[in-house]
């Protein structure tokens, strides 16, 4: 498999390049322009150059993780040659949508294309920007290289070479596939989104604290994090733009946003990113 082209040098897209490159692919990040793709990489040599510091990776390793990821001038440069594209842009239809409308006007038929929406079914990006390139979803977890799995849509009549190049794809970066069937809102998501909510209703009411809401699940269920930590990882904003949708497509009263959730959203309390959610984050990531 050729290269692995990166759409979007955000927390998922730069979570994916770190943990490919570590897997020995060569990686090509793809931001709005040149500076917004180099300063993402720069994020990603930065986390290796504390591991190098902190005696965890050797020189010779840094170097080879360093040439792996490249930032590219342009979208179609990067994926000249390349053997798959992940778009990893925000869940926002109108953006997927106007980017891949783009990209099916040119597409190297020899790139695979994937969306790493965990929500919007690649058949209906596709439907909405008019193209039709055989994408499909490739929904990975944050952080990539902790979390060794990844959920495969594949649009009905999804050519059964396209479905293997996904798993190979799935083999080289050492993720687990797990195939489902396309739907609105994936599988894990659903899943996830629904506990994430009813944890936020509880708190709501006043039926438990935060700590102890999420022990519950830590201590009892032995889920790694809590729904309440979880949503202020992925992003309260994230996890309101998701259930809105859900909600407004399906009419599943299970997908209403609490109003804790509007409000803390509305006040800019998004978790993780901004310092402030259901915790207090240090800059550096860590609960205070």
């Amino acid at each position: 498999m050729g290269p692995l082209v990166i759409l979007g040098p955000g927390t998922l897209g730069l979570s994916l390049a770190r943990h490919a490159a570590e897997c020995g692919l060569e990686v090509r990040l793809v931001g709005r322009d040149f500076t917004h793709a180099r300063t993402g990489a720069q994020k990603v040599i930065a986390i290796w150059r504390r591991a190098l510091d902190d005696g965890r990776l050797n020189t010779a390793t840094f170097q080879v993780f360093n040439e792996r990821l490249c930032p590219s001038e342009s979208l179609m440069k990067a994926l000249a040659g390349a053997g798959a594209m992940v778009e990893c842009l925000p869940e926002d239809m109108a953006l997927k949508a106007a980017v891949w409308s783009f990209l099916g006007t040119s597409w190297p038929t020899e790139v695979m294309p994937l969306t790493a929406s965990s929500c919007l079914p690649a058949s209906l990006i596709q439907e909405t920007a008019g193209c039709d390139l055989w994408m499909q979803n490739f929904h990975l977890f944050v952080p990539v290289h902790r979390h060794p799995v990844v959920e495969v849509a594949s649009p009905p009549n999804t050519p059964e070479i396209f479905r293997f190049q996904a798993q190979e794809l799935a083999k080289r970066l050492e993720l687990q596939l797990v195939t489902v069937q396309e739907d609105l809102g994936l599988a894990a998501s659903r899943m996830g989104l629904i506990q994430g909510l009813e944890a936020m209703r509880l708190l709501e009411a006043g039926q438990a604290t935060t700590e102890a809401l999420d022990a519950l699940m830590t201590l009892g269920y032995g889920h790694p994090c809590g729904p309440l930590e979880l949503s202020d990882r992925i992003g309260l904003d994230l996890r309101f733009s998701i259930a809105e949708y859900l909600h407004r497509s399906t009419g599943d009263c299970r997908f209403e946003a609490p109003n804790l959730l509007k409000e803390m959203v509305a006040k800019g309390e998004l978790g993780r990113k901004s310092g402030r959610g259901f915790y207090t984050w240090n800059p550096d990531g860590t609960k205070s």
